[in-house]
């Protein structure tokens, strides 16, 4: 581990720290939500508004992160979500909360989230060697799993069930401190850009143009984004698949998430063997299988324990994909253009994100709750099918020889 040197562990802590606050928060805001009301279009809106800037920001934030030190951006996302998520606790202290309310914190935290995830991974290649990736990022994502799900998840609904503005402070105060943690490491700055002046759109422009002529990574995210939005449909209306399906209360709620935390954990670890021994091909799509199963099999059940199972189940699928792609995405893509890159990336796969889960508010709206999770499974599942037909055809440009050319080789083709 101490390979990965000094700098990755710096970086790792900020992130850590960050994903507690994270995790905190999106087991309050959505309680905070179904306090307010139990109508599954109005709830599913919170995760909508959550993941909207992803459509509309997502471009300009992987512009911006091309030009700035992007230690700078990822502490100034931090400040903007610690003063927000302030903001809101103090409304809930004093009864002044609002689904409104919500929905605009949501849309603040979502808005500085483009900026800090883009500046995160655009990061990680100026501290670690390329053939470090695969392993600094799945200590990343396990410990995003950790903050996120395996702490951040139960402490925050415990929090929640003594005073609701408990874990929203918190969650502010977890923020503010990976803001200055970030800055502490040292010897990275701006990426390097070539001569002369460039427009933030020539940027954009030169990013989306970029990932549209690479034909793998263009059908990836068409792929990616496909599947982000099939799979969002559950994220909406989680908190009343909790309360209303399984019947637990709400301090279960943050718990339901620690399984699929537990989940999570498991994938991000065994990613890389799971890599060496199926391949690229073979573990990105046994990943995507593996989800799709356990999402359309929780619709089925009524029995919290089973479905906590099903959730993690889940939840490592997801994971083995999200190690997997984010160091595909970090070799074929030149560091000096990732951020651009990374941003039309993630304008099509996150921005499908905030209409999934509208999508799954109106099913659960006319289905009930339990079929929106049978209807995402059944269209992820059939995703995956098309995922394995995908890399099958590219699949000589993802073997270990072909994706260790030099940086910068890697061109579209």
């Amino acid at each position: 581990m101490s390979g990965l040197g000094a700098r990755f562990w710096r970086l790792y802590a900020s992130s850590a720290t960050s994903n507690l606050a994270d995790g905190i928060g999106r087991t309050a805001l959505p309680l905070l939500a179904a306090s307010y009301t139990r109508d599954p279009v109005l709830v599913s809106g919170l995760a909508t508004f959550a993941f909207l800037p992803w459509l509309l920001f997502a471009l300009l934030s992987g512009a911006l992160v091309d030009r700035v030190d992007r230690r700078h951006a990822m502490s100034a996302a931090n400040a903007v979500r610690a003063l927000a998520l302030g903001a809101l606790a103090l409304l809930a202290a004093f009864g002044g909360g609002s689904v409104l309310a919500l929905y605009v914190v949501a849309f603040l935290l979502g808005t500085a989230e483009t900026v800090y995830d883009s500046a995160t991974r655009a990061l990680l290649p100026q501290v670690v060697e390329r053939r470090d990736l695969d392993r600094a990022n799945s200590l990343l994502t396990v410990e995003e799993s950790l903050g996120q799900q395996f702490v951040g998840s139960p402490v925050g609904s415990a929090l929640f069930v003594v005073a609701v503005a408990l874990p929203l402070g918190l969650n502010a105060a977890g923020f503010a401190v990976a803001a200055l943690l970030v800055l502490t490491v040292r010897g990275v700055g701006r990426p390097p850009r070539a001569p002369g002046p460039a427009s933030v759109r020539g940027d954009v422009a030169e990013g989306v143009r970029w990932l549209w002529h690479h034909r793998l990574l263009r059908g990836f995210t068409l792929v990616a984004g496909a599947t982000c939005l099939t799979n969002s449909m559950i994220n909406g209306v989680l908190v009343l698949y909790v309360l209303e399906v399984l019947h637990l209360p709400a301090s279960r709620f943050g718990w339901v998430v620690v399984a699929a935390g537990l989940g999570a954990l498991l994938g991000g670890l065994v990613t890389p063997w799971l890599g060496r021994r199926l391949g690229r091909v073979g573990a990105l799509t046994t990943g995507a299988a593996v989800s799709a199963l356990g999402i359309g099999l929780m619709g089925l059940v009524g029995n919290g324990y089973v479905a906590s199972a099903l959730f993690a189940v889940s939840a490592a699928g997801v994971m083995v994909w999200n190690v997997l792609t984010m160091s595909l995405r970090q070799t074929l893509i030149p560091e000096q253009m990732f951020g651009r890159v990374q941003g039309a990336y993630r304008t099509v796969v996150w921005g499908a994100i905030p209409v999934g889960a509208l999508v799954g508010g109106v099913v659960a709206h006319a289905l009930g709750v339990a079929a929106v999770f049978v209807v995402s499974g059944a269209g992820l599942l059939a995703l995956a099918g098309v995922l394995w037909l995908l890399l099958r055809a590219h699949a000589a440009e993802l073997t270990d020889e072909a994706l260790a050319a030099p940086e910068g080789s890697a061109l579209p083709v």
